[in-house]
């Protein structure tokens, strides 16, 4: 899949001023008010900018945090990056077909991985199983 390029003109006419702000300057939604914090309907959760399929409801559990968790990502989908911001050192979460920013990873999930990928619901977009 062809890496998907665009300048900051088309994205802010391609998203919300919300999804924009988090996916293209890595801000963070307030906990408990992103559409799918608490969704339980099948499905796959595709990126919002490029459409590219990241996460399956399968793999999503309530973390109790106020943000989309899921134990796992789908192969070769999401990129890691150490983010320093904000006094902290953490794991940002980008989609490798666009540098969406979607939210963090932590080593606090579930098994079988053991992992949180702490996702903003303004990066994602559920297409439910039909």
């Amino acid at each position: 899949m062809a890496k998907v390029e665009k300048t900051d003109a088309e994205w802010r006419a391609q998203l919300t001023d919300t999804q924009y702000r988090v996916t293209r300057h890595a801000h963070t939604e307030p906990p408990f008010t992103g559409i799918y914090w608490d969704t339980t309907t099948d499905g796959t959760y595709n990126c919002i900018c490029c459409g590219t399929p990241l996460f399956i409801s399968d793999t999503k559990f309530d973390a109790g945090c106020g943000w989309p968790s899921f134990w796992q990502a789908l192969p070769d989908v999401v990129k890691e990056k150490r983010d320093m911001s904000h006094g902290m050192i953490r794991t940002e979460i980008l989609c490798a077909n666009c540098d969406a920013h979607l939210g963090h990873v932590f080593d606090d999930g579930p098994g079988p991985t053991g992992l949180r990928y702490c996702v903003n619901s303004a990066s994602i977009d559920l297409d439910p199983k039909s």
